[in-house]
């Protein structure tokens, strides 16, 4: 039951996505650690301590409510207990709605707006876009449809077919907190420390699961698998996160194109590695194969992970 569940959630994410007007957990997460960070004076004189309390506080809580609500529908009706445990399933994936914000950045510049196209961009990344060319917007567009194949979706997958929705919402809340507050910058440096290297933990198993299912997307797409494997291996670390330069690899090298450098986030200049060679110029149609990536690499590894799953309750 807990595969024909996992399938129905990946179906509901693929026709539906995120309606912005339903409710969604991650908004509330997203609420509590807002709210948290309101807090000065702790922020201020306890800048670390701090940061351990908002990411237990928040982990726990929402790790906690999603168990309870299971459990309470659980004691209720068998098909109450499922009906939300696909609905929490179907809230952690992000496959369409990742692939329907990375689009509206390439109708912006098909349209030929840069400011529209910066706008979108902005949306979905956390470096400051006013200031972005066109391949630019390209690069950061398709920079976070590969790194979020990963937290968005694989991730997620992954804590599904282990824990279920309880482990799966729990990984969201971390990943929300990273993506609130785990910046280098001199306002969350101290703050979001515990948040970023939590992050980092919990995304080391996800991260190379995508890289090598991304890699066989690549080949079934046929893209350029050999650059794919040879960028992918070695440039799989260039990051400052230990895990974010996997996925990106992997799509700098099936596109032949380069990712990453030097971004502005919060005012302050971050270096960063680049990925990839620049063996041609970047395209806003990148975009839309770094989207069929996105597709494919999601229907690969719902495959494999359940395969695997199906192996080890029959073994």
């Amino acid at each position: 039951m807990i595969v024909i569940a996992i399938f129905i959630a990946l179906l509901l994410d693929w026709l539906i996505g995120d309606p912005y007007s339903w409710p969604h957990p991650v908004k509330l997460i997203g609420n509590f650690i807002y709210a948290c960070l309101k807090l000065e004076n702790l922020k201020t004189k306890f800048p670390f301590l701090f940061g351990f309390f908002l990411w237990f506080s928040t982990v726990a809580l929402t790790v906690s409510l999603t168990y309870g609500i299971l459990w309470g529908a659980s004691q209720l009706h068998p098909i109450l207990y499922w009906g939300i445990w696909i609905y929490l399933a179907y809230t952690c994936l992000a496959t369409r709605s990742l692939a329907f914000e990375a689009l509206k950045v390439y109708k912006a510049i098909q349209s030929g707006s840069i400011e529209k196209a910066r706008y979108q961009v902005g949306m979905i990344v956390g470096r400051e876009t006013d200031q972005l060319s066109i391949p630019e917007i390209c690069n950061a567009t398709i920079e976070t449809v590969a790194e979020n194949a990963s937290d968005g979706v694989i991730g997620p997958l992954f804590c599904l077919f282990l824990g279920g929705p309880v482990l799966a919402m729990g990984y969201k809340a971390i990943n929300t907190l990273d993506s609130m507050v785990g910046y280098k910058t001199a306002k969350y440096r101290k703050i979001g420390f515990v948040s970023a290297k939590m992050d980092d933990l919990v995304n080391l198993i996800p991260a190379r699961l995508t890289w090598f299912f991304m890699l066989a997307s690549a080949r079934i797409l046929q893209l350029d698998f050999r650059n794919a494997i040879k960028i992918g291996w070695r440039d799989r670390y260039q990051h400052a996160s230990p895990n974010s330069a996997f996925p990106e690899s992997v799509v700098a090298g099936a596109l032949g194109i380069q990712l990453g450098g030097a971004h502005v986030y919060h005012g302050e200049l971050i270096s960063k590695p680049t990925i990839g060679d620049p063996i041609r110029n970047v395209e806003a149609d990148d975009i839309l194969t770094s989207i069929s990536m996105l597709y494919m690499t999601t229907t690969v590894s719902t495959f494999i992970l359940s395969m695997i799953y199906f192996i080890l309750v029959i073994y």
